[in-house]
């Protein structure tokens, strides 16, 4: 048996066919659901660590921007300049890239659970503790087959993409801001946020709609929608968060 088996594709597939089999009512869908939910719960505190690196971020924007203008003509110094105010505000900028790292390979593992695990259960893969359903039916809320293609969870996941890049976007500097001299990373920024807000939602819908099962599109619109509630508490809305300073 492979570590990726070991270590990712089998705890997965048995959280799975656990959820499944306690579960009385709500079947394999409400086990994605319930399986998403404690994935986001262990990858937590990366997630964490990874939004609380963005907003150090946003916070120190005005130092970086300073150092950037002033050092412009000196790339070590600045690079140097950089590297100090990040040590003193214990900010990493590359926080925010670990948790997507981690996430691909349980994507993968929940892909290929998902693919083999609705059926027939593969009882070698099973722990002894894990009681074996026989069959897992893919059947979601009485009419939905999570095996094959689901054109509208393909929808509502691509839907809650547009609205999850389109929440990042909304704490990014004002136009006005970033036109100013110094700005030039937020412009660049702003302007890849405006790619994504619809390259990612077309590039789901289209996956979505020609390759991945249903069960897999129903963890990608929980996962996001996990994500969107965490932001909103992480980030609150400037008009709250200037409320609540008061």
């Amino acid at each position: 048996m492979g570590i990726f088996t070991l270590v990712i594709y089998q705890p997965i597939y048995n959280l799975l066919v656990f959820l499944y089999d306690i579960l009385p009512f709500g079947g394999v869908g409400l086990a994605i659901i319930i399986l998403t939910i404690i994935i986001r719960g262990i990858l937590f505190p990366l997630t964490y660590k990874s939004m609380k690196s963005q907003k150090d971020m946003q916070e120190i924007q005005p130092m970086i921007k300073e150092i950037q203008t002033k050092y412009k003509d000196d790339k070590e110094k600045m690079a140097q300049e950089l590297m100090a105010v990040y040590k003193v505000h214990k900010v990493n900028p590359f926080a925010s890239c670990l948790p997507l790292l981690i996430q691909l390979p349980v994507f993968i593992g929940l892909f290929q659970a998902l693919r083999n695990g609705l059926g027939a259960v593969d009882a070698t893969m099973l722990y002894s503790f894990v009681s074996n359903p026989g069959v897992i039916e893919p059947m979601f809320l009485g009419f939905m087959d999570l095996s094959v293609v689901s054109i509208p969870l393909a929808i509502l996941a691509a839907a809650s993409q547009y609205f999850q890049v389109k929440q990042t976007m909304a704490r990014q500097p004002a136009k006005e801001v970033r036109e100013k001299k110094g700005a030039m990373d937020e412009n660049m920024a702003a302007q890849m946020s405006k790619t994504m807000l619809y390259v990612m939602p077309v590039m789901s819908l289209v996956i979505g709609v020609t390759s991945l099962p249903g069960g897999v599109m129903l963890y990608w619109l929980a996962t996001t929608l996990v994500s969107i509630v965490t932001y909103l508490i992480m980030f609150p809305s400037k008009k709250k968060a200037v409320e609540e300073k008061k």
